[in-house]
């Protein structure tokens, strides 16, 4: 391998992959980050680390000489530019290339004749690629587009020519509803690319979104990888994506390939990128563009090809030829991806931000696992909202799709709320698992329940208030019984549920208010964040966590809920009872007090070591130290008993 060193000008999942695949070739790597990603696992994966600027992308991960800077000082001689932020600027890549760093991607030719969608359209289209029809030339007054509009006919796409994403895009379905589309796609994408040309395209109806993965070296071969299906998408996002299409044959891969090839070749490919093109119901393709990076969805052609991607970018970066020719590439099996974002589906997809509070990875055997997130790291709102990949394969297409629910189920992440429980449903649905997706099944269909089942929300709650210690805290003896009610979300519903919890030897008996009967509760393993309680003769695995604002998250296999304990319980249960519990998992550092000690309210007990802080445990009332439940060093968990307090003997 020809790079000592490499820098990733990206952040993420994708930084902490492409840092996997280049110290396996024995590169040492440069992560960047900026102020807000202090702490993150990227910044950890890499052998060196720079600090390139405030937390907003334009100050940090935009900045293209700070990028070059960190080059400099870490001695780096090749930069990875990873997808998004800078991956397609061909400014970055002459920057590059002008302080004598190889850019690991195309050449800002290529990036620049693919980069504007109206001049990528006219390029291929005089390589023989069949693009849809539409208007990519001329001038772009309203009037001009306005008749093109009625000439190509509805529904229609207006697209912005820069930029992707599905930014700048409308689906027009009548004439009189178009100016509007075209002043709304035009000022997006003047946001968002800093250019407002748009070009119009039919819209092809029960499309399927296929893309091709090709390769180019620098002694002239090109050649393609096989297709992604990426039609599972919302607002012109994907979701979930899979290799091979369940709707491509060899016969239509081996053309749609040699006119991806064609494409690439028109702009002297090198290196990775994609040719995204529609796949009409009659077998029709049609060229929507191409993209000049690496994908989102490439593990899903790594899986399939048995290949690592970017250990192809870095060779053909240093001048090696493509190690196979197109009639050696083998497809192998069936390979699904989903994306894990930290949003809200109930809430119209809005990004969540918070700390993780625990987070454990599927079973390696059931999925790969590409994250860039870790227990106790917060995700802001400076960035994608996306968190992670799960990306099974198997030997049919539906050994993975059972793979990859499975794999889903046992992927715990707690702490925000993420699109998980969605990603399940989408997966059971009959659309998918029929192979019968299109582009605009996600944006038409219903919403599932997915989260709702499983051991249902009242054992969930039980287990919730049980594991959180609340009870004892609260007075509540295992001689007597507490009603105790709960606020819930589940799914988007927010409900408050009553129940009673009485304790004996051998566990907890959980009774409804709302006659939905009784529940029996032992407990076998109480190690928190785990859980483990039988109920009817079977064991549940839950992961539980409380929120620094309260909530406490409950989950069990496809089954989250986030719970709200009554308000009642933090003045009973907290620092102002007969004990003192500890606000979250940490180390006890110091201890203050000794047994007898009468302290103030206020008081300082002693401090616990978390997220590498110190944080203060102090008294919630005056009171005499009846008991040092811990010692130094120990490690404790959330609302776990630290000191407990008894009233100080009057003064005579």
């Amino acid at each position: 391998m020809a790079f000592s060193t490499v820098l990733i000008a990206n952040r993420g999942e994708i930084a902490c992959r492409i840092a996997r695949s280049a110290r396996r070739l024995g590169c040492r790597t440069v992560a960047v980050y900026s102020e807000a990603d202090r702490g993150a696992l990227h910044v950890e994966a890499a052998d060196l680390a720079v600090c390139i600027g405030a937390a907003a992308p334009v100050a940090s991960y935009l900045k293209i000489e700070a990028l070059i800077d960190a080059a400099r000082r870490s001695g780096a001689d090749a930069i990875h530019p990873g997808y998004g932020f800078l991956s397609e600027n061909a400014a970055f890549a002459r920057a590059c290339a002008a302080a004598g760093l190889v850019f690991i991607g195309p050449t800002p030719e290529a990036i620049e004749a693919m980069g504007n969608k109206r001049a990528a359209r006219r390029r291929v289209a005089a390589a023989g690629v069949p693009c849809v029809p539409g208007h990519d030339e001329g001038s772009q007054d309203d009037a001009v587009l306005i008749e093109a509009g009625m000439r190509i006919g509805f529904p229609l796409m207006v697209k912005a020519a820069a930029g992707g994403g599905g930014r700048g895009m409308r689906r027009v379905l009548r004439a009189e509803d178009l100016p509007a589309a075209l002043a709304s796609a035009r000022g997006e994408a003047q946001s968002a690319f800093g250019n407002g040309e748009l070009i119009l395209e039919r819209a092809v109806e029960g499309a399927r979104h296929v893309e091709l993965q090709v390769f180019g070296d620098t002694h002239g071969h090109v050649i393609h990888l096989g297709e992604r299906d990426c039609s599972a998408q919302r607002r012109n996002q994907k979701v979930i994506e899979e290799s091979p299409s369940p709707a491509v044959d060899g016969a239509l891969r081996a053309r749609m390939g040699e006119m991806a090839v064609a494409a690439a070749r028109a702009v002297g490919y090198v290196g990775a990128g994609t040719v995204e093109m529609l796949l009409g119901q009659d077998g029709a393709f049609y060229f929507l563009e191409m993209n000049t990076r690496l994908q989102v969805e490439h593990p899903v052609t790594e899986a399939v090809t048995g290949l690592d991607l970017v250990e192809w970018q870095l060779r053909v970066a240093a001048g090696e030829p493509l190690p196979l020719r197109q009639e050696q590439v083998q497809l192998s099996g069936h390979a699904i991806e989903v994306r894990l974002y930290a949003e809200d589906p109930d809430a119209g997809y809005a990004p969540q931000t918070g700390r993780v509070l625990c987070w454990r990875a599927p079973d390696a055997a059931l999925a790969r696992t590409d994250a860039g997130i870790g227990e106790g790291r917060v995700v802001g709102a400076d960035y994608d909202p996306m968190l992670a990949k799960l990306i099974a394969h198997g030997t049919t297409r539906e050994e993975a799709r059972r793979k990859l629910l499975l794999a889903l189920e046992q992927t715990v992440l707690l702490g925000l709320k993420t699109n998980r429980a969605q990603l399940i449903d989408l997966l059971a649905d009959p659309v998918f698992r029929d192979g019968a997706v299109t582009t605009r099944w996600l944006d038409t269909r219903s919403a599932g329940t997915a989260g709702e089942g499983g051991i249902g929300c009242l054992t969930a709650a039980a287990v919730a208030v049980i594991a959180s210690g609340a009870a004892n805290a609260g007075g509540w003896r295992s001689t007597g019984v507490l009603a105790w009610p709960v606020r819930l979300q589940v799914s988007g519903a927010a409900q408050l549920i009553a129940f009673t919890v009485s304790q004996d030897v051998e566990g907890f008996t959980v009774r409804s208010g709302d006659a939905a009967g009784t529940i029996r509760l032992r407990p076998i393993t109480l190690d928190a964040p785990n859980y483990v309680f039988e109920t009817d003769g079977l064991r549940h695995r839950f992961h539980i966590a409380q929120s620094a604002e309260g909530l406490w998250y409950a989950q069990c296999g496809a089954h989250l809920g986030v719970y709200e304990l009554p308000r009642a319980l933090a003045a009973s249960a907290g620092q102002g009872g007969d004990s003192t519990l500890a606000p979250m998992s940490g180390r006890v550092a110091e201890i203050f007090v000794a047994a007898g000690d009468a302290v103030e309210k206020g008081a300082l007990l002693l401090t616990l070591e978390a997220m590498k802080m110190f944080h203060e445990i102090r008294a919630g009332r005056a009171g005499r130290v009846a008991e040092l439940v811990v010692a130094v060093g120990e490690q404790v968990s959330p609302r776990q008993k630290l000191v407990m307090l008894e009233a100080a003997e009057p003064v005579t």
